[in-house]
């Protein structure tokens, strides 16, 4: 007999907060709003189609999710990053989300955005909640 552990509440908040935050903060910083609203039609990381139910499955999601955003967030990404950068997104699509970009999605230059006046981008002027 084997007993395994579902996920918790908790984690799907914080799995959601991520996803949130990828839309929100990382997003806006390498694609236009169209772009990102085309996410949304195609249901990039929407955990509606995620497949993962245990306590062990859902640290894996946090875990690639909180390892892409680090590196995106990263003042230079490296090639070094790469490699990571691969096995984080492939964890995601292991588990259910749809993640259809690679490294060279996000290379530094490779788009012109304006993050100041994304619709995704959270106001600079919010009130804390």
């Amino acid at each position: 007999m084997r007993i395994v552990f579902a996920s918790t509440p908790g984690q799907e908040e914080e799995i959601s907060g991520l996803i949130h935050y990828f839309y929100s903060g990382i997003l806006p910083m390498y694609f236009t709003d169209k772009e990102i609203l085309e996410f949304e039609r195609l249901s990039v990381l929407h955990l509606e189609s995620a497949s993962y139910e245990t306590l062990k499955d859902a640290f894996y999601v946090m875990a690639s999710l909180q390892t892409l955003i680090f590196i995106l967030e990263a003042p230079v990404p490296g090639d070094y990053h790469r490699s990571l950068f691969q096995r984080n997104a492939e964890n995601l699509r292991q588990y259910g989300l749809y993640f259809p970009f690679d490294y060279d999605s996000f290379l530094p230059g490779s788009k012109e955005t304006d993050t100041y006046f994304s619709l995704y981008s959270p106001a600079a002027n919010q009130l804390p909640v």
